[in-house]
């Protein structure tokens, strides 16, 4: 299931509604639709910053002309979910508990080992 993006900017919680890209070779800053997956060099804006941005001098700007829609939730999210919901209210699912060698104890994901010095 996807999870909500948020804005890229320090201290900002709102939901991520646009992406901002460089192209530096062209010195533009531009600020488009929310895109598919979150990318390396990119940035997610919420619609504020996204409408408030501006860039350094000599920079262009070039901005998405209309409103900024959040994301809705796709079928293949709300099918997950529901896989997710379906799967924990089994009641005949037992957890498999791995093969553990003899003469260790296992705690969580580490495993104790008998000290090889004692008898």
């Amino acid at each position: 299931m996807r999870s909500v993006r948020r804005c890229s900017r320090t201290g900002c919680a709102n939901p991520a509604v646009a992406t901002l890209t460089y192209a530096y070779a062209d010195s533009t800053a531009v600020v488009g639709p929310l895109a598919t997956y979150s990318e390396p060099h990119s940035y997610d804006l919420c619609e504020e910053h996204a409408l408030r941005l501006t860039a350094p001098r000599g920079w262009e700007v070039v901005r998405h002309q209309g409103e900024f829609a959040a994301p809705e939730p796709t079928v293949d999210d709300l099918t997950a979910l529901a896989e997710a919901v379906r799967e924990a209210g089994r009641a005949d699912v037992v957890p498999k508990v791995p093969d553990v060698p003899l003469g260790t104890h296992r705690r969580g994901h580490l495993r104790v080992l008998p000290d090889p010095h004692e008898d």
